[in-house]
Formats: C-alpha cells, sequence, structure tokens
C-alpha cells in the first residue's frame, strides 16, 4: 500500500484520489479552498466529444462512456444528462468552418452531424434566432453539474478512507534524495510515497522549485445565472469562434459563459469579488448570447461570476510524471475544457503514480514538449 498526497480538489485530483482510494492505497486529498472552488466548479460541466483536439479525442470519448454510469458507481449525484452539444455558426464563413469540423471529426470515428441551414438548426434546437445559419451537432455529448460531480468523486473517495483535507494550502513539494518525499503544508508536512500535482493554476509555482517549467496563462471567464424560465434548450450550446457558450440547466435557469481574456490580477490572493464581470461585460456577454438564442435577452439575471483558466501554449493539459522527479505526476493545465474528461485524466493521473502502464497514450501531454521555445498560445476552439 502507497501513501499518495493530491494537491488540488478539482475534478481530476477528486477522480485521481478516488482511484486510488478503490484500488486500497492511501490517500490524502489537499485542497486550499473547498472542493471545486476552481475551474471544476464555475464551468458550464460540459462533457463533450466534438470539437476536440485529436489527441484528446479519445480521452473524451472513453469519458462519455462513464458519465452515464458514474453517479451508481460513486454513491453521489453528478447531474448528469446526455441531450448533446450544438455549436452554432452565424454567418457564412463560420459555417464553412463548421462543415469542416464536422467532415474532420467523422474521420476520426466521432458520430457528428452538419445542420445546414437555420431550419435544420430549429429542427434539433427551436430556441435559437433566425440568425443561425449551421451548427455542429454531438447527440451523445452532454453535461454535468460541475460542483456535485466533482464533490460525488471527493465524497467517493472519502467514503473509501481517503482523507480529505479542505483549507489546506500546498506550499512545497519536498524531494529526499532527488525524489518526491512528500508535501509541506499550511498545516505541516505530509509524507508520501507519490504526489499528484492536480492544482491548476497554481501547479507552476510549486514545479518551480523542482527545476520544472509548465508554461500557462491565467486567463478569465466570465459566468452569467439567469432565474429560472420554462424549459426550452436541451443542448450545451457554443459558438464557432468560442466568444460565449451556454445551457438550460435542469432549475430553468440559463447559465452562459464567455471568451477568455488574459487575467492581469493577483492569482494567489484572488477573491470572488475581485474575479466578478463588471455591469458593462454582462451586458456584452448577454447580447452575444441573445444574438442566437433570442430568450436571453429578456430573462432576469440571478448572479454573475468569474473563473480562472491554466491555458498551455497548446491547448492540450500536461497529465506526465517527468523522469527528473520520480514519485511526482503532473496532471494540469486543461485550458478549461477538463471537466468532461475529468473521469479518464484522474484515472490517468492514478496510474501513473503507481508506476502503471497508462490506460491511453500520453505522448501529446507530455511537459517535455514545452522544453523548445515557448510557442505563441493558440486560439481556443472552444472551452468547456
Amino acid at each position: 500500500m502507497k501513501t499518495i498526497i493530491v494537491i488540488g480538489g478539482g475534478i481530476t485530483g477528486c477522480a485521481a484520489a478516488w482511484h486510488l482510494a478503490l484500488s486500497g492505497h492511501r490517500v490524502r486529498l489537499l485542497e486550499a479552498r473547498r472542493i471545486a472552488a476552481m475551474a471544476s466548479g464555475w464551468t458550464l460541466g460540459g462533457v463533450r466529444q466534438s470539437g476536440r483536439h485529436p489527441a484528446e479525442l479519445p480521452l473524451a470519448r472513453a469519458a462519455v462512456k462513464l458519465w452515464p454510469r458514474l453517479a451508481d458507481q460513486l454513491g453521489f449525484e453528478t447531474g448528469y444528462h446526455q441531450r448533446g452539444n450544438i455549436r452554432l455558426a452565424r454567418n457564412l464563413s463560420e459555417a464553412a468552418a463548421m462543415r469542416e469540423l464536422v467532415s474532420h471529426q467523422r474521420m476520426l470515428g466521432l458520430d457528428l452531424e452538419f445542420l445546414d441551414g437555420n431550419a435544420a438548426v430549429r429542427g434539433v434546437a427551436p430556441a435559437v434566432s433566425d440568425g443561425v445559419t449551421a451548427a455542429s451537432f454531438c447527440p451523445s455529448d452532454g453535461f454535468a453539474d460541475a460542483v456535485a460531480a466533482t464533490t460525488a468523486f471527493a465524497h467517493a473517495a472519502q467514503a473509501l478512507g481517503a482523507e480529505l483535507l479542505e483549507d489546506v494550502t500546498a506550499k512545497a513539494i519536498v524531494l529526499r534524495n532527488g525524489r518526491t518525499s512528500g508535501v509541506e503544508t499550511s498545516a505541516g508536512f505530509l509524507a508520501a510515497d507519490a504526489v499528484i500535482l492536480a492544482a491548476g493554476i497554481h501547479s507552476p509555482a510549486l514545479l518551480r522549485p523542482l527545476g520544472l517549467d509548465l508554461p500557462i496563462d491565467v486567463t478569465l471567464v466570465q459566468v452569467v445565472q439567469t432565474e429560472p424560465v420554462a424549459r426550452c434548450f436541451e443542448q450545451v450550446f457554443g459558438v464557432a469562434n468560442a466568444d460565449c457558450a451556454g445551457r438550460q440547466e435542469p432549475s430553468g435557469r440559463f447559465r452562459f459563459t464567455s471568451g477568455i481574456e488574459l487575467f492581469g490580477g493577483d492569482t494567489e490572493y484572488w477573491t470572488e469579488a475581485s474575479l466578478a464581470p463588471s455591469a458593462a461585460s454582462i451586458a456584452t456577454l448577454r447580447a452575444r448570447v441573445a444574438a442566437v438564442l433570442p430568450i436571453a435577452a429578456a430573462t432576469p439575471i440571478a448572479r454573475s461570476w468569474g473563473g480562472l483558466i491554466d491555458a498551455t501554449p497548446d491547448h492540450l493539459p500536461v497529465i506526465d510524471a517527468p523522469g527528473e522527479v520520480p514519485g511526482l505526476v503532473i496532471a494540469a493545465g486543461f485550458s478549461g475544457h477538463g471537466f468532461g474528461i475529468g473521469p479518464i485524466s484522474g484515472r490517468l493521473a492514478s496510474e501513473l503514480a503507481l508506476n502503471d502502464p497508462p490506460s491511453f497514450s500520453l505522448h501529446d501531454f507530455r511537459l517535455a514538449r514545452f522544453a523548445a521555445a515557448r510557442q505563441p498560445v493558440m486560439p481556443l476552439s472552444l472551452h468547456g
């Protein structure tokens, strides 16, 4: 039996803790705030395969097979619904991009449909505006309750004996004889045979003293939640240039997210108030959404907040056990689209921590891919 510390209470860290506890290992899950406090809590909770980078698509497809039975396996509700993902085009140029996306992903084996023309789109999503010219539609995609699902993994791990330590900050990953020996925390030193670092935007600071560089840009996404209205939209929706996305929750509330922008604030001492969108930002987001979903223009807003994303230069995560630091596993840099693959990325992290062969190829997720001169950040095609 190994003692393994997981740093970070997002869905990947919580899923890793569950997999390790299920295998009979001693697990401590450290979270500086509360479970699902960061990206895994404020996200749309999209569970999608469509629009994925080819390297991520196998993970996404495997995750979609797991999501329908996760609540039964974990013993806690996840709020999962498989109602599809629809990505909307607002002009001929965006329609052409959607057509190309569908063609490419169908060649990779994904069941994805191109909806050509407004009538075809409204046949799937009647509430969209007449300004929508086309869309991609993946019926096997869906969404979950982000907080409930992340918490479900944490509580399931705890039920198996994992120790859940909220409000405990990881200050340093400690080495002994060149190997990971534990974590110095705000509650003192905790020994471990292996450490999984799944701390999102806080991961680079913990890696730097070990001589490892995880290049990320911290970006901000704004979120708006409306008052409940009669159900009229089933899918998660996005748009071709990723400047807005959303879904209607089972409660009837809509949840909308903005595109991403670089965050210039304090990444260590942020507060919910410091991330909250301005009235002007809320108005801009509402106008963008209303252009494709007219009901957004008149639906009262209940609350709004902001979330931070750990974006890598190529917008692929790092899932790796770098040879320079034996006993260390990195699972970070998910770039705003890690929630849906969380059950798989958590499993992969647990496999690496146990020195088991990973279930999927991790070649494209190695930290070493950034060893060359840093690449410019690529435009994000879709988050959530």
